[in-house]
């Protein structure tokens, strides 16, 4: 009789065990004549080589099924055990990625679409509109489809660290804890998409990296999916400084609300001059997202709707 252990790594062993073992005793049932003993993220299989080799090429099957779409149902698992091709392909034209706990992550207006859209046609895109549109959620989907799909070996998120009227240096904390709220936002569309135990491995290997936009000073960022954020908050010498940061297989998502600029002593913003002075070099995609595309509280359109009709007022 041979013995064989497998250790769990980046996936929490729930997700294969189950609730009270229950996914664990479903594949059990499919190998019988194995004993599989399962303590914390570790599996000790006994029973002969043949089935055991038939068990491992399994589990790794439904570890990547789980990898790709962040789901493992039991359904799932009866399909990929019984059949033969390796992952269960869930088709959804507007499906961007696979999100945690079987969220699917959809571009589900016209104008998150065009983004989409855009992205795959330019390797770089201005995706420009008010808050609650999805702009950059829907650029950090893109950016984590691109990582599993291998297309690029690492995502950067950034953004200026601003004051949106705050006091950036009365904030509790090192330098670390002072710069975290303005990351946030894209810790929590990060959360939405990959796994915490994944997403904690990625930070912490750097293949996730999130740093205010003054850190991309001096860089190359090559082989990867660049997402600069609130970028009506950069100055013109930033914004150049940034998007002059891009190497040969990179791809650049630039999003930015101009009509929340939080710049002192009314600088120009840096977003505002590249849009007037790039919007028509060829490879560089524009998309203008407006309040039809808010995805938020109904409450949001409205609002700014209102605030758009007052600034319209002032300006006649």
């Amino acid at each position: 009789m041979a013995e064989k252990k497998f250790t769990l790594t980046d996936i929490d062993p729930i997700e294969i065990y189950g609730s009270r073992n229950s996914k664990l005793d479903l594949i059990k049932s499919y190998y019988p004549k194995l004993k599989i003993i399962a303590r914390g993220g570790e599996l000790t299989v006994l029973g002969e080589e043949e089935i055991i080799e038939q068990f491992e090429t399994k589990l790794q099957v439904l570890i990547q099924h789980f990898h790709k779409y962040n789901r493992l149902t039991e359904s799932n698992i009866d399909r990929l055990i019984m059949e033969d091709h390796n992952v269960v392909l869930e088709l959804d034209d507007d499906v961007i990625v696979h999100g945690t706990h079987g969220k699917l992550v959809k571009a589900r207006t016209a104008n998150q679409r065009k983004l989409v859209d855009l992205s795959h046609d330019n390797d770089m895109v201005f995706a420009i509109g008010p808050a609650g549109t999805g702009k950059t959620y829907t650029a950090v989907a893109l950016a984590v489809r691109a990582l599993k799909n291998k297309e690029v070996k690492r995502i950067i998120l950034t953004r200026p660290a601003v004051e949106a009227g705050e006091n950036l240096g009365f904030l509790p904390g090192d330098m670390k804890d002072k710069l975290d709220p303005y990351m946030q936002p894209l810790y929590d569309a990060l959360n939405d998409m990959i796994p915490a135990e994944k997403l904690k491995a990625f930070i912490e290997e750097r293949v996730i990296q999130i740093a205010p936009l003054a850190f991309m000073r001096g860089r190359t960022l090559d082989n990867a999916f660049v997402i600069l954020d609130e970028a009506q908050n950069t100055t013109v010498q930033q914004m150049k400084m940034f998007l002059t940061r891009m190497g040969r297989s990179a791809k650049f998502v630039v999003t930015g609300d101009m009509t929340q600029v939080d710049l002192p002593n009314r600088q120009k913003s840096g977003l505002r001059h590249s849009l007037e002075l790039l919007g028509k070099v060829k490879g560089i995609g524009i998309v203008y997202l407006d309040e039809k595309d808010v995805i938020r509280h109904k409450l949001v359109m409205k609002i700014i709707k209102a605030y758009k009709q007052e600034e319209q007022i002032k300006e006649k």
